[in-house]
């Protein structure tokens, strides 16, 4: 299950002209998605369902949004039936509803404003921002988005710069004997997901 939002507008506009922020999370892993947008329609909605949410990681049983025009209108109700996903409506009375995507937007913008200099450029801090997410720790899983979806923990740029001990601890590694830790952290991703649904 996918929740989807808008976060914007957003001034000063960035310098590619872009004030909006269209944002997916995975409500089991807490994994974003989000991609930049000048204005929010129908048609952009659906190129980022299809290109960034269906295409990388399968059809979703259900999609929860807002009311906005924008994710609800024919284009999305016509994706939808195409790949059978249940588009549900959280309301302006309970937005809790979707209240994973909302939380996701506060952190978003959050990294962003901590990570920008010139404020037009707002937009190009956006992948970076996405890393960090996906790289700390949730408290409702216990664990990161990314060792969630991918069955091991990332490897950060800094670590790249100045070797963390693990990274320090891989580079020794025969092809081999790497070879095999990988695929003994990837028998154990299924463990690593129950005990997240189990957290908390």
């Amino acid at each position: 299950m996918w929740g989807m939002d808008v976060i914007g507008p957003i001034n000063p506009k960035a310098s590619n002209g872009h004030m909006f922020i269209l944002v997916a999370i995975d409500y089991f892993t807490k994994w974003i998605e989000a991609i930049t947008l000048a204005s929010v329609t129908a048609k952009a909605v659906a190129r980022f369902l299809r290109r960034d949410v269906i295409a990388r990681y399968g059809v979703s049983a259900t999609i929860i949004t807002d009311n906005a025009k924008s994710l609800n209108n024919k284009v999305i109700d016509e994706l939808c039936a195409q790949f059978k996903i249940r588009h549900r409506n959280s309301t302006p009375y309970r937005p809790q509803m979707n209240g994973a995507v909302e939380a996701a937007n506060k952190n978003i913008k959050k990294i962003i404003e901590k990570m920008t200099v010139n404020y037009k450029d707002w937009h190009e801090m956006l992948p970076y921002a996405l890393l960090a997410y996906r790289t700390s720790i949730r408290t409702s899983t216990g664990a990161t988005p990314y060792s969630l979806v991918y069955g091991m923990d990332a490897v950060l740029p800094i670590e790249v710069k100045i070797p963390s001990m693990r990274i320090l601890a891989e580079a020794e590694l025969a092809e081999a004997e790497w070879a095999k830790q990988r695929y003994e952290q990837l028998n154990l991703i299924d463990e690593k997901r129950l005990k997240a649904l189990c957290h908390g």
